[in-house]
């Protein structure tokens, strides 16, 4: 964990003064076995825990709320313990403006906001396992405006370090800043939608990395004595370019808008890498499509199905070449939740691929159970 996080964590939680409210406390426990381990990273094979999460928030007088969250991630081969959130986040300013400074996720796509434990899945899709390493999170300052408009209008945008997007830091003062829209309205009493699009500009390789020949072949030099499954945690995006679009489309329908006891869901987003860093390719590009239909009070089923088209560098006769890639990943799960806090998921994946290894099919059980205070979910 590096030292700024913890000095930024510190700041967050001893500003606080002038506090009017007690700390609220939230913990996620996440424990899980996998058959086997799949490509592009998320869990492993074996018993694990993939995202236990340790929340404190509290607000600071009459203007922020100061929020910071530990998380834990442990399997049969490393552990990990990482700051994913430390900030403060501005509760008072008029005209539908917020501000939040510190570390935070990215407010870009329709998940990565989001944390992992919401999910309707056990992993997270395709492209963003692949192109923002799970989520992405980062050291920096966000903007956003509420429109004050009759259908549902939001626009953000960001400013980070970049030091968390990939394995390599930053050079520069701002690596990543992000631009975001997204809107959405009911459909009579029963249903409503959302639509997002959303821009990632990568800067942390244009900025004194991979500039030289000799630092890429000692880039190949270290890969080929490295293990190079696309399994195991997830620390940042591996197959970046400079530009990242996403967009994506969500579905809701429940009887009277009430989703406590019924509800249909279907989720789709797409993502387009340009300019990209490394690979002698265009661009890549995946996509997802998700469906979850929540039958009862305690009961919910779903498919997911997705691909990634990536490039990947093998060695031929001596010589590293690029070669076309494709992965595709199909999910069906089972998931009960006894109570609102705990939930116990079955779930089998299948994937296929072109020119890509480490592919399998995989049996996952899942359990998640949380403690104390949590924010209620998005949309």
């Amino acid at each position: 964990m590096k030292r700024k996080a913890l000095a930024l964590a510190t700041a967050v939680l001893c500003s606080q003064a002038n506090v009017v409210n007690a700390l609220e406390v939230g913990v996620i426990l996440d424990a899980y076995h996998k058959s086997e381990t799949t490509a592009l990273g998320g869990r492993t094979e074996g018993f694990g825990s993939s995202h236990s999460e340790l929340s404190l928030s509290q607000d600071v007088a009459n203007f922020a709320t100061a929020h910071m969250a530990l998380v834990g991630e442990w399997n049969e081969q490393e552990s990990d313990l990482q700051l994913e959130e430390a900030y403060l986040q501005s509760s008072a300013l008029p005209g539908g403006l917020n501000v939040t400074a510190g570390r935070f996720l990215a407010d870009i796509g329709y998940l990565n906001a989001t944390h992992s434990h919401s999910d309707n899945f056990s992993e997270r899709p395709l492209l963003y396992r692949a192109f923002l390493g799970g989520h992405y999170f980062d050291d920096g300052i966000g903007v956003s405006w509420l429109a004050p408009t009759d259908r549902y209008w939001r626009l953000s945008a960001g400013a980070f370090t970049g030091d968390e997007f990939g394995e390599e830091g930053s050079e520069s003062s701002i690596g990543t800043w992000t631009l975001s829209t997204e809107f959405g309205d009911d459909i009579g009493n029963n249903a409503s939608w959302q639509m997002g699009v959303s821009y990632l500009s990568n800067k942390t390789q244009t900025s004194g990395h991979h500039e030289d020949e000799e630092d890429h072949d000692d880039e190949h030099e270290e890969h080929d004595h490295e293990e190079h499954d696309h399994a195991g945690h997830a620390h940042g995006a591996e197959f970046q370019g400079e530009k990242l679009y996403l967009t994506d489309l969500v579905w809701k329908w429940a009887p009277q808008g009430n989703n406590r006891q019924q509800q249909v869901k279907l989720a789709a987003e797409y993502a387009y890498v340009d300019d990209i860093y490394g690979a002698e390719f265009d661009h890549y590009d995946g996509w997802y499509l998700s469906g979850v239909y929540q039958f009862d009070e305690n009961w919910a089923t779903g498919i997911r199905h997705g691909r990634v088209n990536l490039a990947e560098e093998h060695e031929h006769d001596g010589e590293h070449e690029w070669e076309a890639s494709r992965l595709t990943e199909t999910s069906v799960m089972l998931s009960w939740m006894p109570t609102h806090t705990q939930r116990l998921r079955l779930e089998y994946k299948h994937q296929d691929a072109d020119h890509m290894e480490g592919t399998d099919n995989a049996i996952t059980f899942h359990y998640q159970v949380g403690f104390g205070a949590h924010a209620a979910h998005s949309f």
